[in-house]
Order: C-alpha cells, then structure tokens, then sequence
C-alpha cells in the first residue's frame, strides 16, 4: 500500500505502532527518508545526496525502514555507469500508525520539519499562529477536525503535474 491508497478512516482508528515501529520513526533522518519517498522512489544514493550524508550513513536508516515496512525496494535498475541500483518507496505506514506520547518522536518530527525548512529556506514557508481558549470538548473537536482534514488530504490521489508540499502541525499548552 502506497502513501495514496491510505483510507480516510481516522486517525483514532489506526492500530498502535509496536515498539520496534516507534523506534524506527524516533530519528530525523529516518522521518526525512520517508518524506522524500513519499510517492517517488529514489536509490540510497539519491537519498544520501539529498540530506547531505554519508551514503553508508543513509543505507544503515534505509535498512531500519526496511525492516519496520516504512520503506519497500522497487524492482532493481540500471545506473548511469552500469552499476545495478535499487530504489525505495515509502509504503505509507506511518500515517496508519497511532504512537504514545513519546517525546523521543515528537522531538525526531520536529528536528526533521527544521531539517527540511533549512533545506528550502525560510521564504518558502508559509506559517500562521493562534492562540484559543478552549475547554475540553473544544480541544477535542479541533483535534477532531485536524485530524479528518489531514486524513481526508492523505487519502487524495495526487494531482498530476502538481507540487508537492509538506505539512506540520502542532498543538500545544500556551501558558
């Protein structure tokens, strides 16, 4: 199953991530990986290249993300010198599974929305920020709300020759 096929089911419906998945999604780089797979394949190289390391560094998170299913290898293909290389496609898992509070993650998704702003610079950011007072069934609907917005635009096919975007969002306390 690919990032487009994800149902709109909720995300209060997805099954819980086991311990080896919330491992695997508490690195950055690991959490970058699956952004820049989403719905295109690329080679541990072209990988490595786009975040800037080592390609022996990339390939040990690349195999991690095999190994939990974030990832999955494409048939093999042939480079530009010869050389037989294989591609890796994000499977979607992630926006299936459902974590624990655990800032080890919250930290790894943070750290790679910084990483990937870095990458394209601030002035392509369109950012906005909202303090409300809520009580709790109002934070629970606006959870609620997020959550189908963000589940029915994963559930979207893409649009052909369209841009590609990202989003984070957070709620928190404002003391």
């Amino acid at each position: 199953m690919t990032e487009q096929d994800v149902p709109a089911a909720g995300i209060r419906s997805r099954r819980p991530a086991s311990q080896a998945e919330a491992a695997a999604l508490a690195s950055a780089v690991r959490l970058r990986i699956i952004r820049l797979t989403y719905r295109r394949a690329l080679t541990n190289k072209e990988i490595a290249d786009r975040l800037g390391k080592d390609p022996a560094t990339t390939l040990y998170h690349v195999r991690k993300l095999v190994d939990t299913g974030f990832l999955e290898p494409q048939p093999v293909r042939v480079g530009t010198r010869g050389s037989k290389e294989i591609p890796y496609r994000s499977t979607g898992l992630s926006w299936r599974l459902r974590f624990d509070p655990d800032e080890t993650i919250e930290t790894a998704m943070l750290e790679a929305f910084l990483g990937e702003i870095a990458d394209v610079g601030m002035t392509k950011l369109l950012s906005s920020r909202l303090v409300l007072q809520l009580d709790q069934a109002g934070e629970q609907e606006l959870q609620r709300r997020l959550d189908e917005v963000l589940d029915e635009l994963a559930a979207r096919p893409p649009t052909p020759g369209g841009r590609r975007i990202a989003m984070y969002v957070a709620t928190y306390p404002s003391e």
